[in-house]
């Protein structure tokens, strides 16, 4: 099947063929039809199976150009970075067309995005919480909604958005159609399906857990994290074959440890990317790198699906995730929309037990290979990974000498506080030494 047997207008097949894109993904081909009969759908899918066009598709070709200024479809994603990325898909997909579409995040000014939003537009991609900021707001209006749609749910959820998302349903009007795309059904998940959702059809295709067969996956047993590096710069010299490479790590300030450490050889050539970094400044490395002006990214499990480069060649997983479905996440960058892709994963003796809770979700044993002679292995190890000792203190008590004077002194008599009361004449005796009279009475004559 091509995109060409889906009931898709002239508009959007010019566009799919001018971006070279012929054949529709799995969840693409199940969602579309039934889209576009108009019933509530819950898409499972994991990260790289073409969830965006699933959506964006059938959402596109039912929009109807209206003289109202209000938007017909709203998006809801988890971070930034994918509100970027789908407003970018949505001017690709709608060259051809006078649809606007506009994208609001947290973290820039919202007076501008406000006023942008007043000026109309069609279709509003956002982050849960400047949404809810922009309806409290007054500016965004949710009246003309005929589609909401909610995409990585289960990261948005995580990140903690499930009142702000809630809060929004009370703004759209009761009759629309909602569709749901995750990676993963969890509880809370299901408990929004179950409140707001009207028997919404459940499409399916390569749920999380499901090894991607397009992506080939490998794991060196290394001893520590100085023998990692020495490894990562070794794969990352061969330039013909590692030429866009994602190297994810577990925190922030392991992953400024690596980019210093790689920038020295490699240079310019190099990008990191972690929350700490302002927004333009992660807009920017993400451009850089799918623009190709950066052939290496660092990054944290918090962008991992901020990332949308389909010509990744691979993913390195500098250490093994500690939750087993951001290890589906991270490989799911490379090996995008059908296309082949490859992961390679450092694993210590520390992390093995990670790696087996990893196999067992996939249930599938990743390739051990073998470690390259050519690398050194250190033997130095970094701070973290020093065993420390962790000693009992036991307080000690000091024996006291029963014959030994405390620290006291004895007060001056002017400095002694005692209750018993001095009449004025003994005061005065006190005070100059002597007694003090006020002369004797005089006697009338």
């Amino acid at each position: 099947m091509t995109f060409h047997d889906l009931n898709l207008n002239k508009n959007l097949l010019e566009a799919l063929d001018s971006m070279g894109i012929i054949t529709p993904t799995s969840i693409q081909e199940k969602a579309f039809n039934v889209i576009m009969s108009g019933k509530d759908v819950i898409g499972i899918a994991q990260t790289g199976t073409g969830k965006t066009y699933a959506y964006l598709l059938p959402c596109l070709r039912l929009w109807k150009y209206s003289k109202d200024r209000f938007p017909q479809v709203l998006i809801v994603v988890p971070t930034r970075e994918l509100v970027a990325q789908v407003v970018d898909e949505i001017q690709k997909l709608s060259v051809n067309t006078n649809l606007e579409a506009i994208g609001v995040y947290g973290g820039t000014n919202l007076n501008k995005q406000a006023a942008q939003i007043s000026a109309g537009c069609d279709v509003v991609v956002a982050t849960p919480g400047r949404l809810l900021d922009l309806c409290l707001h007054g500016a965004l209006k949710l009246k003309n909604i005929k589609r909401f749609v909610i995409d990585e749910v289960d990261e948005m959820l995580n990140l903690g958005f499930l009142p702000q998302l809630k809060r929004v349903f009370e703004f759209l009007p009761k009759k629309r159609q909602n569709l749901l795309f995750s990676a993963t059904m969890i509880d809370s998940v299901e408990a929004i399906i179950e409140q707001y959702f009207n028997f919404p059809v459940k499409i399916e295709a390569a749920p999380v857990g499901t090894p991607l067969e397009n992506i080939d996956q490998t794991v060196y047993k290394v001893a520590n994290f100085n023998t990692k590096v020495n490894l990562l710069t070794h794969l990352l010299r061969d330039e013909a074959v590692y030429n866009k490479v994602l190297v994810f790590t577990g925190t922030k300030k392991m992953a400024d440890m690596i980019f210093e450490i790689i920038e020295e050889e490699f240079g310019v050539s190099t990008g990191v990317i972690h929350s700490n970094k302002s927004q333009n400044f992660r807009f920017n490395a993400v451009h850089s790198f799918t623009s190709g002006e950066y052939r290496i990214l660092i990054a944290t499990d918090i962008v991992a699906r901020g990332i949308d480069v389909s010509d990744v060649s691979h993913v390195i997983n500098f250490d093994i995730p500690e939750v087993p479905e951001n290890y589906i996440h991270r490989i799911g960058r490379t090996g995008r929309a059908d296309r082949n892709g490859n992961s390679i994963s450092f694993c210590t003796e520390d992390e093995k037990e990670s790696l087996t809770q990893i196999e067992e979700l996939m249930n599938y044993p990743i390739p051990v290979v073998d470690f390259p002679s050519e690398v050194e292995v250190s033997e130095e190890l970094i701070f973290d990974e020093i065993p420390q000792i962790n000693m009992k203190t036991i307080p000690f008590k000091h024996k006291l000498d029963p014959e030994a004077g405390g620290a006291f002194h004895e007060k001056s008599d002017k400095n002694k506080k005692v209750n018993n009361p001095i009449r004025r004449k003994e005061a005065m005796k006190i005070k100059y030494k002597k007694a003090k009279t006020r002369g004797q009475k005089r006697k009338g004559k």
